[in-house]
């Protein structure tokens, strides 16, 4: 078994008028969330990674809209369920947290491996429906994050 990598990215996909992207998992109902994934290396820069993910995840090109590296980090509690992923004894990952910003919602193209279904929501709503509070958090930040990327 060829186990992840315990580092990974969130890309917060949003309009400038603060819609969100969210996605269902397909392996737990109801669990909400922005694009992630973890790198395939521990060489692999972190902006490959969100690019890569937003492309397997989304349909969309990253390089096509403003992707901007929030650098902004967390470390968390890898969730009991996905441990079977991580190598023996590894219980964190660590996150690198992006923004990518659309001029408007847009079809997405879900990976049906990964996503059930996508909704766009006004930021706040999109928080809420997230289950992980790092996610939540970062959704949190946009009109911040807008504001300073102006």
């Amino acid at each position: 078994m060829e186990y992840k990598v315990p580092e990974s990215v969130l890309v917060v996909i949003h309009t400038m008028d603060l819609q969100v992207l969210v996605m269902e998992r397909t392996d737990k109902k109801n669990y909400w969330q922005s694009v992630t994934g973890s790198k395939n290396g521990l060489n692999e820069p972190f902006s490959i990674t969100a690019e890569r993910e937003v492309k397997e995840e989304t349909g969309l090109d990253a390089k096509l809209f403003k992707l901007i590296d929030w650098q902004l980090e967390n470390i968390y509690d890898i969730y009991p369920i996905w441990l079977y992923r991580y190598a023996p004894g590894i219980t964190k990952n660590r996150e690198h947290v992006f923004g990518l910003t659309l001029p408007h919602t847009m079809p997405i193209l879900l990976a049906e491996r990964e996503h059930r279904q996508y909704k766009w929501l006004p930021y706040r709503d999109a928080a809420d429906l997230c289950f992980s509070t790092s996610n939540a958090e970062a959704i949190l930040q946009l009109p911040e994050r807008i504001l300073t990327s102006s």
